[in-house]
């Protein structure tokens, strides 16, 4: 069965969503373009997802599927929805000025969770050191 294009792109630059629906692609396609709209490599997202490089070369060659969790992981990270990974269906792959803003954002979040982290810390020191 031959598959569309991964990296298919529209007059606008943002990805045919059409293209990846169920029956055109399969999640190792949709996991490929994601990951390649996202701007990433296999070892930098096998490095923040915490797997092999060789684990994710086989996801995206449809040797094997990611368990759930990885999943949703994936979806977050690469800036697509849950659906559109597993069936193609819904929010794909965004163009650069929106994967930026949303990795902005999550950037946002994580130093703000390592500043209240930090400042946890802080106090369970004092309190330590108060015995």
């Amino acid at each position: 069965m031959a598959y569309a294009d991964p990296i298919a792109a529209t007059s606008e630059g943002v990805m045919d969503q059409d293209e990846y629906g169920e029956g055109q692609a399969t999640l190792g396609d949709r996991l490929t373009a994601a990951r390649e709209g996202a701007g990433l490599d296999l070892g930098a997202l096998a490095e923040r997802l915490g797997v092999r490089i060789e684990t994710l070369e086989g996801w995206e060659a449809d040797q094997a599927e990611p368990r759930a969790a990885f999943l949703g992981r994936l979806s977050g990270m690469l800036g697509v929805s849950l659906v559109w990974l597993m069936t193609g269906e819904g929010e794909g792959p965004q163009d650069g000025d929106g994967l930026r803003q949303m990795l902005r954002s999550e950037l946002r979040d994580l130093q703000r969770t390592l500043e209240e982290s930090a400042q946890r810390i802080e106090r369970l020191e004092r309190l330590l050191g108060q015995e």
